[in-house]
């Protein structure tokens, strides 16, 4: 369970390392659920018609058109990931009716855009970043508050970002906020990332960054939520900096029908909780145990360890145990022990 609370850059690229190592359309893997809580899975495998073996469905917007059919279904979404055993990884997740919702902000109206050398620095990122991810190199230190990749030619431009957050952090704020370009946001939620980590200064980054939480557009969010994971990390690592980051909408996004809002989260709800802080403890056991629950029985295991830390911390259990207990393969009964002692304060 090494790294547990430290979390891989950008999900969003998952299907470009599949795509890598294909020469054809990606085959799936694994087909997993969540959102499920009274609509039979089995109906939902029917509805979706693929399954583990055949090749990625052509239209994700028709099998999700097919699903919202389903009785008790009132919203659907497909995101496929990398990899299991070089296999796309197919997530269904449905909004049943009556289940908790995450509500997005209104798209903002302004007209401002970031400065031109911060939108080419970030496009040329980010073809760095999907031939690191051919390679397999998208290792990152989050110890000083921001993304640094081993990649060299990732890396590179992350400095530079360094330079550019602090130039330009009163423009790169506003844009986050007021900005209708929604690619401009994104890039704004992750750029800001990198202001200069001073305590008055990061206090009101946070609170640009949190406000993005709710952002109507999903790399938007997905951006801002790194953002705030790389400035967990760094504040577990120096306490006395004194950063507080609210951990209410990652609990929220839990419930999100977007798959990255639910996996990111977690991660940074990970790095959140190794104080152990009882106030977030018992807030993840009143509002999120059945997302956690779900989360942590996907089938592939990297996409599951971080609802699985957090629902043995939930149990009280150590992290020796909580280790001890991912490692064997009965893993979902031991938790499942741990957890049901814990409610019942035994």
């Amino acid at each position: 369970m090494a790294g547990a609370g430290s979390f891989a850059l950008f999900l969003a690229t998952a299907l470009v390392a599949v795509q890598a190592g294909m020469a054809q359309a990606p085959r799936i893997g694994v087909v997993d659920f969540y959102g499920v809580r009274k609509v039979s899975q089995e109906r939902l495998r029917k509805a979706i018609v693929v399954k583990e073996g055949d090749p990625l469905p052509r239209s994700k917007g028709d099998v999700e058109e097919i699903l919202e059919k389903v009785p008790g279904v009132v919203r659907a979404n497909l995101e496929a990931a990398c990899c299991e055993d070089g296999k796309a990884i197919l997530y269904v997740g449905i909004e049943e009716k009556g289940a908790p919702h995450f509500d997005y902000l209104p798209p903002p109206s302004g007209l401002l855009k970031l400065p031109q050398e911060i939108h080419d620095e970030y496009t040329q990122f980010l073809a760095a970043l999907g031939l690191a991810v051919r390679a397999g190199e998208i290792e990152e230190d989050l110890s000083e508050g921001h993304s640094l990749m081993r990649n060299t030619g990732c890396r590179k431009h992350q400095e530079r970002f360094v330079s550019l957050a602090e130039t330009h952090l009163d423009k790169i704020s506003a844009v986050v906020r007021e900005s209708v370009d929604e690619e401009h946001r994104a890039i704004a939620a992750y750029v800001i990332g990198y202001a200069p980590k001073k305590p008055e200064v990061m206090e009101k980054v946070i609170g640009h960054l949190q406000h993005a939480l709710r952002d109507s557009d999903d790399t938007v969010r997905n951006n801002a939520m790194r953002s705030l994971g790389a400035f967990a990390v760094l504040s577990a690592r120096k306490p006395e900096i004194g950063l507080r980051i609210a951990p209410t909408w990652f609990i929220e996004m839990l419930d999100s029908l977007i798959w990255s809002d639910r996996t990111t989260a977690a991660s940074v709800l990970v790095t959140l909780s190794e104080n152990r802080d009882k106030d977030l403890l018992q807030r993840l056991k009143e509002r999120a145990i059945e997302p956690l629950r779900e989360m942590s029985r996907w089938k592939h295991l990297p996409h599951a360890l971080p609802s699985f830390i957090l629902l043995g911390r939930i149990a009280g259990m150590e992290e020796e145990a909580i280790r001890q207990a991912w490692a064997q393969p009965e893993r979902i009964t031991v938790l499942d022990k741990a957890l049901k002692a814990a409610s019942s304060g035994k």
